[in-house]
């Protein structure tokens, strides 16, 4: 396909998937042909005819320098779709109709502007364990094993943008972000934006964003927040990293919540235990029957969910137990947080609090309750919200590596290079069935354990007896 008619499609395509205006047609092509370095075109009547964007995309670019060229596909595609306030107010305008068709509208417009790269996330590997656990492959993710450069990574030195999420990343070109679309609400704490991420981990994967640039945090309003975003969308869960370095988020310097329309696999997990607490009879809550350490705490009256997570999160928040490990804070800072996340059930909210700890110690220098080093092979980048939720994203070298284990083992030699897969390679011999089932429940295995490791309390009746120091009983 040569230039001419893949802009000439292009221009099609806009018009009939991104809102293109007929007035604004010569325009956006002439803004197209400034950014690709042409100042002529021949026209032709070549219609869009369902393609893959990627193709027309290639063609455009196929003289751009390789270096250059996701920007320059970005700022093409930003030309030809709507401007951020027409966004805005047609997102608006669906949501007076239905939460649900608003935001679904979202999704598919910026799939349509290729801000977030469904070609390429469909191509991950994804299943699901006997465990319930859902494990990924991210391919387009990069690695961080080191949590220094992971917030390196999501930072922004110097003073614009401040970081990577703040909304002045709408439209800069310098970070790929001419396609990015936001759209507005508020919460307890101020005004908020929405967006999705390009390459995200699950259905409808987004960030509620603070408009402020205010350290991540989580408090009693934070829980206030939180149940007023699934009142707005109550077809989403939404959620907050627990504001620790090494254990979650990695843009600590903003504050933000993720959520979707994904139902993870926490979200099936039932009590284990009930507990009960004088002041709210009108909640069920108790202990979650999961890998980790989560109190559920459900029910219709907003003010006391929010009142009870608030007593659950400063018990945490000062917990001492040296023989266990668990330091609130020392000379390194704080220790202990709370990682948040809710969901609606019809009129009902559910509240699931994760306890979470980032202290490290000579034998765990990466964390206690941080994956193992056993596992380090598989994954040894933080555990953050979604994975401690039950869906796991693993690096994109494991593809290969994967495949190279697996015909290891059909030869009945692990490979040289591949000796830190060596408890893999024996559990997965030891199993019997099909190799690429082996594989994969093997590899749910492992996230069932590291799960297990970051559990602060290793059985339901520690967990118990830490909850009665704040009055709950079973």
């Amino acid at each position: 396909m040569d230039f001419s008619c893949a802009l000439c499609k292009l221009i099609d395509y806009a018009s009939r998937r991104l809102g293109l205006k007929k007035r604004n047609e010569i325009y956006a092509r002439n803004t197209v042909l400034m950014l690709l370095g042409k100042e002529s075109f021949e026209e032709q009547c070549n219609h869009y005819e369902n393609e893959p964007l990627s193709v027309l995309l290639d063609a455009l670019t196929a003289e751009v320098p390789e270096e250059n060229r996701e920007k320059i596909r970005d700022a093409v595609m930003g030309a030809v779709m709507l401007s951020p306030a027409d966004t805005e107010e047609e997102f608006a305008r669906l949501y007076r109709r239905s939460p649900e068709e608003a935001t679904e509208w979202l999704y598919e417009y910026s799939v349509a502007s290729d801000y977030v790269k469904k070609e390429k996330l469909d191509q991950n590997p994804r299943f699901e364990g006997k465990n319930g656990l859902i494990v990924t492959i991210n391919r387009a993710k990069p690695e961080f094993r080191d949590p220094k450069k992971a917030v390196s990574g999501n930072s922004v030195k110097g003073g614009y943008p401040k970081c990577t999420i703040c909304r002045d990343n709408e439209g800069y070109f310098p970070r790929g972000k001419r396609t990015l679309r936001t759209v507005s609400f508020s919460l307890a704490d101020g005004k908020w934006f929405w967006q999705f991420s390009p390459y995200g981990y699950f259905y409808q994967h987004g960030i509620a964003v603070n408009e402020r640039h205010t350290p991540m945090h989580v408090d009693e309003n934070t829980f206030v927040s939180l149940l007023e975003f699934v009142d707005a969308f109550p077809h989403y869960f939404i959620g907050c990293n627990a504001p620790l370095p090494s254990i979650g988020g990695s843009v600590l310097a903003h504050d933000h919540f993720q959520g979707g329309g994904e139902v993870l696999p926490m979200f099936k997990a039932k009590i284990a235990v009930p507990l009960f607490h004088k002041k709210f009879p009108m909640l069920e809550m108790g202990v979650l029957d999961w890998y980790n350490t989560v109190i559920r705490i459900k029910g219709k009256d907003a003010r006391a969910i929010v009142a009870a997570s608030e007593l659950v999160r400063e018990l945490w928040t000062d917990y001492r137990d040296e023989e266990r490990g668990l330091i609130p804070k020392d000379g390194d800072g704080v220790h202990h947080a709370v990682s948040p996340t809710v969901f609606k059930e019809g009129d009902s909210y559910c509240m699931n609090l994760i306890l979470r700890s980032n202290i490290t110690s000579a034998q765990y220098p990466d964390g206690v309750f941080h994956a193992h080093p056993e596992f380090h092979i598989i994954k040894k980048e933080s555990i953050g919200l979604i994975e401690a939720q039950g869906l796991f994203i693993l690096p994109g070298r494991l593809v290969e590596q994967l495949e190279q284990l697996k015909e290891g083992i059909r030869r009945g030699e692990l490979p040289k290079d591949l000796e830190d897969f060596r408890l893999l390679y024996d559990e997965i011999t030891a199993a019997e069935g099909d190799l690429d089932e082996r594989v994969r429940e093997e590899l749910a295995s492992i996230c069932e354990r590291i799960l297990k490791n970051t559990a602060v309390f290793k059985t339901h009746a520690e967990t118990i007896e830490f909850m009665k120091g704040a009055g709950f009983y079973e």
